[in-house]
């Protein structure tokens, strides 16, 4: 069977495959990381290169699959950089890696869950998918703000530490759900920039969400009719 071939008869189901992945890559492995189990470092490392070979039979983009391979070669890079030295460079690697994996998801995932046709329940998922996809991209560019600037949040330090991807996370969601900054705030004008516009995105994409799977179904009902 081809990838075209797959990723026909597969390529929805993907989307709720693909978000369970990543919700058990940040609510559960990242804390179990965090609080030094290397085991599960090796885990999240793993369901990375799942993650990434998901993206590369959902996307037809040459584009796309060069991208993620770049990324999954950054992913290794990175490990073992860290296994050996942990460094600011393998932060990086491991930043970057997660930033290109993050955009082309969601490029991929916008494409396959907003496209014209019936709004099915996987379709629903993928939209649930590009959301956290998007905390996943801020994640990546507080990594590299933290790195330049070493005190550009109060309340959280950005080094090479297993607990560093929790607490990336953490802010992440704190600021794209505008749930409020408490032990951890912004302090550096590019650092505060970045979080306007994630919490802005938080704030827009489910009214606009909404209204684009509501106009979907309704476009597919009057094609039946």
């Amino acid at each position: 069977m081809s990838v075209e071939q797959l990723r026909e008869r597969w390529g929805d189901s993907l989307l709720t495959v693909l978000t369970g992945v990543i919700l058990v890559m940040m609510f559960v492995v990242a804390p179990l990381q965090a609080l030094g189990l290397f085991e599960f470092q090796v885990f999240e490392l793993l369901l990375a290169i799942f993650l990434v070979g998901g993206v590369f039979l959902m996307s037809g983009s040459a584009l796309a699959v060069i991208a993620m391979l770049v990324a999954l070669a950054m992913i290794v890079v990175g490990a073992v950089l860290r296994i050996r030295s942990p460094s600011i460079l393998d932060l990086n690697l491991f930043a970057g890696s997660w930033l290109i994996v993050g955009v082309t998801m969601a490029v991929t995932v916008a494409r396959a869950t907003f496209a014209p046709g019936r709004v099915t329940y996987h379709r629903v998922i993928g939209a649930v998918l590009l959301y956290l996809t998007v905390a996943v991209i801020f994640a990546a560019l507080y990594t590299f703000v933290g790195t330049l600037v070493p005190s550009a949040f109060s309340g959280m330090k950005v080094e090479d530490s297993p607990k560093l991807a929790s607490q990336l996370i953490y802010f992440s969601f704190a600021t794209l759900t505008t749930t409020g900054y408490g032990d951890v705030a912004p302090l550096h004008p590019i650092a505060r920039s970045l979080c306007n516009v994630e919490a802005i995105f938080g704030q827009l994409y489910p009214a606009t969400l909404l209204a684009r799977l509501v106009t979907l179904e309704l476009a597919h009902r009057d094609q039946d009719s």
